[in-house]
């Protein structure tokens, strides 16, 4: 990995997709952006996977990412659910495509380990540890934006070792 290099992690979800964006610093990252994209409720659901795919080709467009870390999927008990996701997913997949970005994917347990040091740990300790890690002066919120954030630190976390 190059001695700086800007990360976008995702964690897609149809109501709320997360996204942290963060620039590798030798041996620090320096947070860039972090938030959630909220399609809104009233809009049919295709319309909703439109609204994420543009708002991540936006991120990329004004970030200029080196690479995405995106979280993977796991299947749900509901099977309607899981389909949802996968589809903010691809919505994500397709954005990467386009704009020529290489996707990373790690699972939910890989990037809590990464920065929690389990990979069980709550939604509060991931939101503690990235807010210390990244030197933020508060929890990064919603939740979803920390996971975003926690991607984007394990993947700088796993290139640097590889």
């Amino acid at each position: 990995m190059s001695k700086h290099q800007v990360i976008l992690g995702i964690d897609p979800g149809t109501q709320v997709t997360g996204y942290g964006i963060i620039r590798t610093k030798e041996r620090s990252w320096e947070p860039l952006d972090f938030g959630a994209i909220r399609p809104p409720r009233t809009v049919k659901s295709h319309e909703r996977y439109l609204v994420i795919f543009e708002a991540i080709e936006h991120l990329i467009e004004k970030f200029k990412p080196d690479a995405i870390a995106v979280e993977t999927q796991f299947v749900y008990k509901n099977v309607q659910s899981a389909l949802k996701l996968g589809m903010a997913r691809g919505s994500v997949l397709i954005a990467a495509a386009r704009n020529k970005v290489e996707v990373f994917e790690y699972a939910p347990t890989k990037a809590k380990l990464a920065v929690v040091g389990h990979g069980s740990a709550s939604k509060e300790q991931v939101q503690q540890m990235i807010q210390i890690q990244l030197k933020l002066t508060h929890p990064p919120q919603p939740h979803d934006a920390a996971d975003a954030l926690a991607l984007a630190l394990c993947h700088a976390y796993y290139k640097r070792l590889s």
